[in-house]
């Protein structure tokens, strides 16, 4: 059975880069991105793990903590971060996950038949403090993910977890939200003091609560 928004995520224990994790205890009550290889020393993925660690500031300040998998060992995983610390110009300090028997991989319904028996193919989920899955994602193995993407969609599960609202498309940090539909139109006001267009009825935006 392959996981959907709202299911837990299950719990694993690890070998990784960093040393052994239990995945639960190293959320500890945060956010988390889980994210695949398919192996180490992959081009796309060099620049994805890369990019990842030039971020960390970025993930801290989301209270989120970052996990990838690969189904190589740790050794390898040790010798590719030392490439990807290179032609990256960064140091990847987040653990990788060594999955040689696809425990990991299994759990999270990442070996897909049509593209691979064996590798994992290259899913992304967020995973809430409530230990819900937030998000999924499964990327072609020639796409490279787009983490400003991912730090959108963080944003918006972080302010939408905290408020009655929902984020329009293309919609960035400090922009107007829209009030849900369960919210009467006359309550609006005493929820969201800074105003509210009603677009339509049930099409009502508000600037960010939160800023």
């Amino acid at each position: 059975m392959s996981l959907r928004l709202g299911d837990t995520a299950p719990n694993f224990q690890a070998e990784t880069s960093v040393g052994p994790i239990d995945f639960y205890e190293y959320i500890d009550g945060g956010w988390a991105v889980l994210y695949s290889h398919p192996s180490d020393y992959t081009p796309v993925c060099t620049t994805e793990l890369g990019r990842t660690a030039q971020l960390k500031s970025e993930f801290e300040k989301r209270n989120v903590k970052v996990l990838a998998l690969s189904v190589d060992s740790v050794e390898d995983h040790l010798n590719w971060i030392k490439d990807i610390n290179e032609t990256q110009n960064t140091s990847v300090e987040f653990p990788i996950i060594a999955d040689k028997d696809r425990t990991v991989a299994e759990l999270y319904d990442m070996i897909h038949p049509n593209a691979s028996l064996t590798a994992t193919v290259r899913s992304v989920f967020i995973v809430g403090p409530d230990k819900k899955v937030k998000l999924t994602l499964t990327y072609p193995a020639s796409t490279g993910r787009n983490f400003n993407e991912i730090l959108r969609v963080i944003d918006s599960l972080q302010l939408t977890d905290q408020y009655s609202v929902a984020t329009p498309a293309d919609w960035s940090d400090g922009q107007d939200v829209i009030v849900v539909p369960a919210i009467k139109t006359e309550d609006i006001p005493a929820k969201f003091p800074k105003g509210f267009t009603e677009i339509k009825p049930y099409l009502r935006v508000t600037p960010q609560p939160n800023k």
